[in-house]
This record gives structure tokens, sequence and C-alpha cells, in this order.
């Protein structure tokens, strides 16, 4: 036994870093993958930089919904960058080491920024509710010191949970192995390296995610019952339609986000399955970032066509 411990111990300590298994099983594969997630990551970089300009060039987009809307797109910049960039390197170079201090840091940033997000959408459907539902109410509840207060918290929301259970995960023993069969630094793929009792990790792991996930997302469907309770209230059919296109575009992108979510930190550790999860991961991380612009672009077109055909929608 007491040999056991000192093994542990020593392995715990003297570990410098892992090795980012990725997608090496299919190595043949790799310039393919290569390929597509630049070109993805580009287009995500540029499409969110694209909204941030074109909202801030336009006095007439410089309302609460165009700003949360802003938020969004620049933490989607940030938070695609916490891992896409280290995966890209990986495939191009083939050396798929990560530190142990960069590997403890893209954890923290992934999932800071991750809960943050979550947080953004609850506002922004809030943002949503009130224009809806409270359309006379809007200028007052939702002036620009609350709109502020409401991105900085969400902004802050997980600064500092995030801190304490991502220094809870990389004080654990890591003895069993340094390939993270994964493409970046996931908490379920770490709690599966480390050895001894994680039950108490795997605990608070949950426990956030229902906090920073379900929560938000609770608060977006009560928003959004609402919102969809008053839109069907509206006599016209042409009112109804106006009404639900200033809330589509952010509906697609919460079923997004919070779905692959939900999959993937809800769900017992034990059982995480590599193959499974990497791709599921690669929804939330890449695809999803890069389709928030196009979807707002695309719902934006729309909603000022119909607008331009009737009669204004005043929020």
């Amino acid at each position: 036994m007491k040999n056991s411990q000192e093994t542990v111990g020593r392995n715990s300590t003297t570990i410098t870093g892992f090795i980012l298994l990725g997608f090496s099983d299919i190595s043949h594969l790799q310039h393919l993958f290569f390929s597509v997630f630049l070109v993805t990551y580009i287009v995500t970089l540029a499409g969110n930089l694209l909204i941030i300009v074109l909202t801030l060039a336009d006095p007439a987009l410089h309302t609460p919904m165009y700003f949360f809307l802003r938020n969004l797109s620049f933490l989607e910049m940030c938070y695609t960058s916490a891992v896409v960039p280290k995966m890209l390197g990986n495939l191009l170079s083939g050396d798929k080491t990560i530190s142990f201090i960069g590997c403890a840091m893209q954890t923290y940033f992934f999932f800071f920024l991750g809960g943050s997000e979550c947080f953004l959408l609850a506002s922004m459907a809030y943002d949503r509710y009130v224009a809806i539902c409270r359309p006379l109410h809007y200028p007052v509840v939702m002036n620009r010191k609350v709109s502020t207060g409401m991105a900085a918290g969400s902004w802050l929301s997980g600064l500092l949970v995030y801190f304490g259970l991502t220094s809870m995960i990389f004080t654990l023993p890591f003895c069993r192995s340094h390939e993270l069969n994964h493409f970046f630094c996931d908490i379920p793929p770490l709690l599966k390296l480390a050895c001894g009792n994680t039950s108490h990790s795997e605990m608070a792991v949950f426990m956030v995610a229902m906090s920073f996930v379900t929560f938000p997302f609770m608060l977006i469907l009560m928003s959004y019952v609402c919102i969809i309770s008053t839109i069907l209230r509206v006599p016209s059919g042409m009112g109804r339609t106006k009404s639900f296109s200033t809330c589509s575009s952010h509906l697609i992108v919460v079923t997004l986000f919070f779905g692959s979510a939900c999959i993937m930190y809800l769900k017992p550790i034990s059982s995480y399955s590599p193959d499974t999860d990497k791709f599921l991961s690669l929804s939330y991380t890449v695809i999803t970032p890069m389709l928030n612009p196009i979807i707002y672009s695309l719902r934006n077109k729309e909603k000022i066509r119909i607008q331009n055909k009737y009669t204004p929608l005043k929020i």
C-alpha cells in the first residue's frame, strides 16, 4: 500500500504535460481535417468580427439587442480561439503535446467562456421577452445601464467558479497515463486519467454544469414560454411573423449550443465515450461559433425584408 501511494504521488508531481491524441486514429485524414478546421476558424473569426464592426458602424443598431449580439460575437471569437489554434497546430506539425500549465489554462478559459455564453444567451432571451411581452416598458427596463450590467454579469459569472473547478481537477493525481483521448483538455477525459477517488470532482463538475447550463436554460425556457404565449395572442398573422422574426435566430443558436452542452456535461463521467464525445465537442467548439453569425445575418435580413414590406415593429 505504501509503495502504491508513493508511486501515485511521484507520478502526480512529475507529470509535465499531456498528449492530445485528437484524431490520430484516422491519421490519413489529418491534412483534410486541418484544411477544413482552418477554413472554419477563419470564417468564424471573419463572420463574428464583421457583425461587431457593422453593428458599431450603424447608429440605428445601437440597441440592447445588438449590444448583446456584439458581446456574443466577441465571446464566440474568444471561445473558439481557446481550442482551435492548438488543434490546428497539432494537426499540422504532428506534435500533439501540451504542457500541464497549458492544459490547465485551456480548460479554464474554455469553460469560463462557455459558462459566460450560457448566461449571455439567457440575457438575450430576457431582452426579447421585454421587447415582445412588455414593449411599452422596453426603453426603461432595458436601458444602457441595465444592458451593460447584464453583459458584465454574464462575462464575470464563472470567473472564480471555474478557477476553483479547474484547480480541483488539476490537483488530482494523474498516474494512469498522460495520453488524453481528445483534441483539447476537456474535463471528462481528464477525469478518466486520474487515479484514486474522483467522485467529489465528478460531483463538482455536475453541480457546476447544473448551475451554468441548466439554470440559464430554464430562464431561457421561461422567457420563451411567455414570448410564444404573447405572440399567439397577436391578432394578425403578419404581426405574429414580425414578432417571431425578432427572436427566431436566438432560439436557433440556443438550441444548437445548449443541446450539445447538455448531452456532453449532464451525463455521468462513466458513460464517457471518446469517439462519440470528440465529434460531439466539435459541434459547440467549431461548428456553432461559425454558424452564429450566419444565422443572425440571415434572420436579420429576413426581418428587414418583412419590416420594409409591412409596418415596422417598434422594439
